[in-house]
């Protein structure tokens, strides 16, 4: 435990073996006549008093100005506050009023002095800029309390704790000075209030009790306290009563409890072992911080009045104008408000009393000495070891610390439109849930870039994402994690991570037709198919000629005559077989075999083509979100999300034309079936959507702002700034990106592929065909050619022409055997390849 300290530079500090006795010399041998009313029944009020007397004293030792001092009681009640300062102002007739460190007093005590002129020169802790306002003769001699939240909030920002638990004593004074200071000062250093516990002046153990068992049951272990010593030491006790004064526990007290640390009982430090503290840092610790204030209030009046008697307003402004170096810092004064210190001392309680540790200067930050060629850091390690609650060196997280066995409570949605994102499967076997999908592995890449372990459950949820939000404020989850979308309405439960997604709603539409296929027709067959179909099919014609030749004299004549023919024969046996025509049983029986093959590969070819022009070549069809109002197109949404609200109210769709869709095989049947035209999808789950279906749909239009997917937390919750941090760390060295990339690419397009994407028939699938057509023709060929020979006595001598075109097309088809053998051999096809890479044929 630690506290704060104010600065202080002494400059002239009695000795112990000076006194102090009141003047007795008559009103017109003194310089002035002052009154002093301060709670005699404490500790601080008996301090003031020994300390304004010896002023008073060294006054007159050093400067030889007589002053009588006035003392009234006020016992800590404004009203004996206000008759004290009555019997002052009238019977006495003071000059100036010195003491009122409360709040209740000094307005009691106000109303009096404004009657009569009198200034005030208050101990209370500096207020508002309306008090000086509407109270012309009121000086405070307190310095502000901001500079001192601030020290506080250094000392928090230091150690990273993000949530603090403020306790204050339900007085004016001190509600109105720790508030609004300390949550500037926490704001300026990345730390939020997680809870405000007043507690009233005389709290009795009961009410302690309530209010630290509730603050116990909070995540938050870092508590400020601004309390008078009294109360303080009560909270202590009823801490350390409730193991609240333990390991990973963090207190931090101001200058209003450790002012007096060193007057203590042992009682009360044992029980704040570990308290760290601000201390106003003087050389004298006896008697204290408060009676140094009020010694130099009366040296602030002295030096004022040193001109001798004067007026109440020239009073007022002298002590305005007043500017020294006191026992409790540097004495100035801006709108009749004490400058605030702007150095602090830090110190330990330790054993049966303090430690001291070192000291935070505004601007500056920490350093173990201030007048010695100082070395300054914003960190407290500059500083050494701090005994910590729970005599622990180690520096405590601030927050309850999740544990195996009570690990974070992560709520899944169960129900996502798509399995990318979060994947909940249910095992029977062990009625076991398994999670998966891009969002959780984002998570846990996260949570493992934290410094510490942190330990959690997933948990399925089967409500709403809203619901599901909601869950993580009641506490019924420690977070919430998946592809939960981040709007506003949301931010009223709780508060979300960076988002690891992208941000936006996109419209996903079909992609239109293209017409122009001008060479769709040679698609069916690839090139090496063609190239055989048509070799097969002149060598049956060049079968077919040469055997017929011998019967019908038309087929001879000139050789380009004859050639045109036997082209003739090989294409009109492709419709037609000729049979009355042919003379020869050989060509009947080339022409009918190589007949089937030509119907076999017709049907197949008229079979291809079929199915690509009945796919689409596709492109976006609507672009524009006003084409949809003009025709009152159908809209779909996800069930699940807030696209709704944001298509009727923002983008102005009506109600009855938006389609609610459960999934992403929905959204695909419904395009299909005309159910609706178009998806309004968030951005992350529209680049899923067209992975999926990347040859139908597209993304089209503008993208409008809105969501992005993020994890909830609790608000205030301590882990979120840590979450946040490494998941930008996850984010900004690519790993998330690497991740999204990696799942995009497994996720399989699974439309109906277009018309490039086609399997195009090839050789393989009609090797056999081929061989069967090719073998029948040679065969006939080869009979025909022998029986011609043998038959010589009616035969007629062929023309030599004939003879030399039929040698080079033998050789010419010996070669080209050989060569397309080869050729289908080594040719790949996406639909036979398995069932035909081992496959030769014979030759």
């Amino acid at each position: 435990m630690a506290s704060l300290f104010p600065l202080q530079v002494t400059t002239a500090s009695p000795q112990p073996n000076e006194y102090f006795t009141k003047s007795r010399q008559g009103i017109n041998s003194v310089d002035g006549i002052l009154g002093a009313i301060v709670d005699c029944s404490s500790r601080v009020g008996k301090e003031e008093r020994i300390a304004m007397e010896m002023a008073i004293e060294d006054l007159y030792k050093k400067r030889n100005q007589r002053f009588i001092l006035h003392l009234k009681c006020s016992h800590n009640e404004p009203l004996h506050a206000a008759t004290a300062a009555r019997n002052l102002i009238k019977r006495k007739h003071v000059q100036a009023i010195l003491g009122l460190r409360t709040w209740e007093e000094l307005s009691a005590v106000n109303d009096v002095c404004k009657q009569s002129n009198v200034p005030i020169l208050s101990f209370a802790d500096s207020g508002s800029s309306w008090v000086t306002e509407n109270w012309p003769f009121l000086i405070q001699a307190s310095p502000r309390t901001y500079k001192q939240m601030k020290a506080v909030a250094a000392m928090i920002q230091s150690w990273g704790w993000h949530r603090v638990n403020v306790i204050y004593e339900d007085s004016g004074s001190m509600a109105n000075e720790i508030i609004p200071h300390l949550y500037e000062a926490l704001q300026e250093g990345d730390a939020k209030i997680s809870n405000l516990v007043p507690l009233p002046s005389f709290a009795n153990s009961s009410l302690l009790h309530e209010k630290l068992r509730k603050l116990k049951r909070e995540q938050c272990r870092v508590f400020v306290l601004h309390t008078s010593l009294s109360l303080a030491a009560r909270v202590f006790e009823k801490a350390k009563e409730m193991k609240m004064m333990e390991k990973d526990y963090v207190w931090i007290t101001t200058d209003s409890t450790m002012s007096l640390v060193h007057s203590v009982n042992p009682s009360l430090i044992s029980s704040m072992q570990g308290v760290l503290g601000k201390y106003p840092e003087e050389k004298n610790h006896e008697p204290g911080i408060f009676a140094l204030q009020a010694y130099d209030a009366i040296w602030i009046v002295g030096l004022a009045m040193q001109e001798g008697n004067m007026k109440s307003n020239q009073i007022l402004e002298k002590i305005a104008a007043v500017e020294f170096n006191g026992l409790s810092g540097k004495i100035q004064f801006k709108e009749r408000k004490l400058a605030p210190a702007n150095q602090f001392q830090i110190i330990n309680i330790i054993g049966k009393s303090y430690r001291e540790l070192g000291f935070w200067s505004d601007g500056l930050g920490f350093s173990k000495l201030i007048n010695t060629a100082p070395r300054y850091n914003f960190s407290m390690q500059i500083l050494g070891g701090i005994f910590w609650p729970g005599a622990t060196s180690t520096v405590p997280r601030g927050w309850d610390f999740p544990t195996i066995s009570n690990p974070l409570r992560i709520g899944v949605p169960n129900g996502s439109l798509t399995d990318f994102f979060v994947k909940v499967e249910y095992h029977s076997s062990t009625s076991t849930y398994s999670f998966s999908g891009f969002s959780l592995e984002v998570f846990e890449k996260t949570v493992s870039g934290l410094k510490y372990f942190l330990p959690y459950k997933f948990i399925p949820y089967g409500g709403n994402y809203t619901d599901l939000v909601m869950q993580v404020q009641l506490k019924k989850f420690d977070a919430a994690v998946g592809d939960i979308a981040i709007i506003s309405q949301r931010y009223e439960y709780v508060e979300f991570t960076h988002s690891h997604t992208e941000a936006g709603l996109v419209m996903v539409v079909p992609i239109q037709s293209d017409s122009t296929r001008t060479w769709l027709f040679i698609k069916p067959f690839t090139v090496t198919m063609w190239l055989l179909a048509a070799f097969v099919n002149i060598y049956n014609g060049f079968v077919v000629w040469t055997i017929e030749r011998h019967y019908r004299s038309e087929l001879g004549g000139p050789i380009l005559n004859q050639i045109g023919t036997l082209l003739w024969l090989a294409f009109s046996t492709l419709f037609s077989s000729n049979g009355e025509k042919l003379h020869s049983n050989l060509s009947r029986i080339a022409t009918i075999v190589w007949l089937f093959v030509a119907i076999i590969l017709m049907q197949s070819y008229t079979a291809s083509l079929t199915s690509m022009l009945t796919v689409q070549r596709l492109e976006p069809n609507i672009k524009d979100i006003e084409i949809l109002k003009s025709t009152n197109a159908f809209i779909g949404y996800s069930h699940r999300s807030f696209v709704k609200d944001y298509l009727e109210k923002v983008l102005g769709f009506h109600p009855n034309n938006l389609q609610k869709i459960s999934s992403t095989q929905e959204y695909a049947e419904a395009f299909r079936s005309g159910k609706i035209a178009v998806a309004f999808l968030e951005a992350p789950e529209a680049k899923v959507f067209v992975a999926q279906h990347c040859k139908t749909f597209t993304i089209a239009g503008p993208r409008y702002h809105v969501g992005g997917y993020g994890f909830a937390f609790p608000k205030g919750s301590p882990l979120l700034p840590d979450i946040d941090k490494a998941l930008l760390n996850v984010l900004e060295t690519g790993v998330v990106k690497n991740l999204e990339d990696d799942l995009i690419a497994s996720q399989k397009c699974i439309d109906i592929d277009s018309v490039n994407e086609f399997v195009r028939l090839c050789p393989q699938s009609f090797f056999g065909l081929f061989i069967i057509t090719g073998s029948t023709s040679t065969v006939a060929l080869g009979i025909y050619y022998f029986c011609s020979k043998s038959e010589t006595e009616n035969s007629m001598p062929e023309p030599k022409g004939i003879w030399m075109l039929i040698i080079m097309v033998l050789k010419i088809l010996r070669y080209q055997r050989k060569r397309f053998v080869r050729k289908v051999s080594d040719a790949e096809s996406p639909r036979n390849s398995a069932n035909t890479s081992h496959f030769r044929p014979q030759v």
